[in-house]
């Protein structure tokens, strides 16, 4: 079982910039793969960036460029610039692959 705290969501105008951070807490053990995951209205949930416990990253295609990642123990940030309409969700972080405890995510939405 592991417990996410998200934060940083918020409005801002395309082209703007936000800090998402989340703090992962396990009941038990340690957590290798953390990523942030993002949700669009009438969406599936798709997986935006990874930070392993060792010092690996990973940010897919849609958002390299603009979005970075970073982890430090079991708080990771997501650092998204030039943000686009299309970035707006519910931004969410978990496990790799996810489980079933789902926080209670950070909204973004980038207006046009």
């Amino acid at each position: 079982q592991v417990r996410f705290e998200e934060s940083g969501g918020g409005l801002v105008q395309t082209g703007g910039s936000l800090r998402l951070s989340c703090t992962a807490t396990p009941s038990r053990g340690s957590i290798f793969f953390l990523a942030w995951y993002r949700q669009a209205p009438g969406k599936q949930r798709e997986l935006v960036a990874r930070a392993d416990s060792d010092g690996g990253s990973y940010v897919v295609d849609s958002v390299k460029g603009r979005f970075t990642v970073d982890r430090t123990k079991n708080t990771i940030n997501l650092h998204m610039n030039n943000l686009k309409p299309e970035d707006t969700a519910k931004y969410f972080c978990q496990v790799v692959p996810p489980n079933d405890s789902w926080g209670q995510g950070t909204q973004v939405t980038v207006s046009s």
